[in-house]
């Protein structure tokens, strides 16, 4: 009698805890959904907190425009959690490697006896999430950053599909099969609580995000208008960048504000078919989503991705030039082709990039200057505001040609013919390159010829007042990639 009366005494005392990551919302929330029902039936008290880690972001080269981002949702998410009667606590730690210590005498101080997480896809977080563990942290993992968990998409031989289109073609096949509904934002564990303090990461280089709406309700609105009124048109208006055709909800996806399991519930409520109807209107923009499961997935199944890794190692032997002049002109927007300069411009400045131009600029880096995917796939981390591991990689090295299912090496995009067909009457070069305004739409799409390589100098690229002249020829450019990218020729054959 005397056990059990005490048995009940240490329940009382013990308490859950919410640990968010990358899903900075309520609704939709599993960790979150299953560690409120575990504080309910238990009858313990729930609390939440977020890790900031500011010399680690540094080490992953997170941009500043999304930490500030991310530092928004925080303090939305608190708010949030307070109207459940969910305390929350911003805790600044330096690095992943001070997560376990703190973990351990964080849950021994509040008698918390469940942390309750979301899965991650990249190694870093997986290795934190395994030292949690074995240093005796009751760490319970949700595996839901995609709609399918990564390692239930599998070819006939239980293996990781390496080809985009028989994986969403079984990832279609298994989806039909799900209901999928969203989790609603769990009931209230108790009163309201006082509206938390204002929530600022320290030691943290932040660039305003003012551009982007915070918040879970405005993500909501962004994704349902999308849905209702561009998806269907979404085939035809993607790839142009003058056109707002595309989503507009990737800074919110990257850090878990929407799921994907909301984007296609709201997608299957307008267009029921689009799962199983090839035809349907909204299937491309539901394959970009199956896309952005694809890389995830990959990320889980070969880890080395998350180190730097060619995906093909016959990349290994590619012979990169990685001139550091060229790569300060791409970065700049000042190599001399129109549509590559007010693609990096927009980048720059705005934090984010159209998706076609993020292909032809990054064609542009790996192929004509022939300068490796890894420097272009870290400067687009350090400014993306949707910066994501999974997607920045495999996007890159599938324009490196070095990829998963990757275009091929002997594929060059043509940036004069990109930019005539894709920016006709060159409102977009124009509204990012003020400085061509004048200039007529053949003047516009057909750059100047190049400098020969024994002229190129930095200073050229430094102006303020004259357009440079083109860091390359085409041809010359395409003739040389061809070249030194043949290597991976066997691969590409195989």
């Amino acid at each position: 009698m005397t056990s059990t009366k005490h048995h009940s005494m240490a329940l009382q005392h013990q308490n859950a805890l919410m640990w968010f990551r990358q899903d900075l919302r309520l609704a939709d929330n599993q960790a979150l959904t299953v560690a409120c029902d575990w504080a309910r039936e238990n009858g313990t008290v729930l609390k939440a907190i977020y890790i900031a880690t500011p010399t680690q972001w540094q080490q992953h080269d997170v941009a500043p425009i999304q930490l500030d981002f991310i530092e928004r949702h925080i303090n939305l998410l608190a708010q949030g959690l307070a109207s459940l009667g969910v305390a929350f606590e911003l805790i600044q730690l330096d690095t992943f490697a001070d997560v376990p210590e703190f973990m351990l005498d964080y849950c021994q101080q509040h008698s918390v006896t469940r942390v309750f997480a979301g899965k991650e896809p990249e190694i870093n977080e997986q290795l934190r999430d395994q030292a949690c563990i074995e240093s005796g942290i009751p760490l319970v993992l949700t595996d839901e950053h995609c709609l399918l968990a990564p390692g239930s998409v599998l070819n006939l031989s239980g293996g990781m599909y390496k080809v985009f289109t028989p994986f969403s073609r079984k990832w279609r096949e298994i989806a039909a099969r799900k209901a999928i509904l969203p989790l609603a934002v769990p009931a209230p564990l108790g009163p309201v609580i006082n509206q938390p303090p204002q929530l600022t990461f320290i030691n943290t280089l932040k660039l305003s995000s003012e551009l982007w709406a915070a918040g879970e309700g405005q993500a909501k609105r962004l994704l349902s208008e999308f849905i209702q009124q561009k998806v269907q048109d979404y085939k035809q208006d993607r790839d142009f960048p003058a056109i707002d055709g595309t989503s507009s909800i990737s800074p919110y996806l990257a850090i878990g504000v929407l799921s994907s399991r909301q984007c296609v519930a709201a997608l299957l409520q307008r267009f029921p078919e689009v799962i199983v109807d090839d035809t349907s209107p909204a299937r491309t923009w539901l394959n970009e989503l199956i896309w952005r499961e694809f890389y995830r997935h990959l990320l889980v199944a070969f880890s080395d991705l998350s180190k730097n890794h060619n995906f093909n190692r016959q990349a290994d032997k590619v012979q990169w030039r990685n001139n550091p002049d060229e790569f300060t002109a791409w970065c700049e927007g000042q190599t001399g082709y129109p549509i590559v300069d007010a693609a990096m411009r927009q980048l720059n400045q705005t934090g984010w990039m159209h998706n076609r131009l993020r292909m032809v600029v990054a064609s542009f880096l790996t192929k004509h200057l022939l300068i490796d995917w890894r420097w272009g796939e870290r400067y687009f981390r350090q400014k993306l505001i949707d910066g994501d591991l999974a997607a920045n990689n495999g996007g890159w090295q599938w324009s490196a040609g070095c990829g998963c299912d990757a275009q091929p090496y002997f594929r060059i995009f043509n940036p004069i013919s990109q930019s005539e067909k894709f920016d006709p009457d060159g409102s977009f070069i124009r509204k990012y390159l003020p400085e061509l305004a004048s200039w007529g739409i053949k003047q516009l799409h057909q750059p100047s010829a190049a400098k020969t390589p024994s002229l190129f100098e930095a200073p050229l690229f430094n102006t303020q007042t004259a357009y440079p002249s083109a860091i390359v020829d085409h041809s010359t450019a395409r003739v040389r990639a061809l070249t030194v990218l043949g290597v991976l020729k066997k691969a590409a054959i195989t």
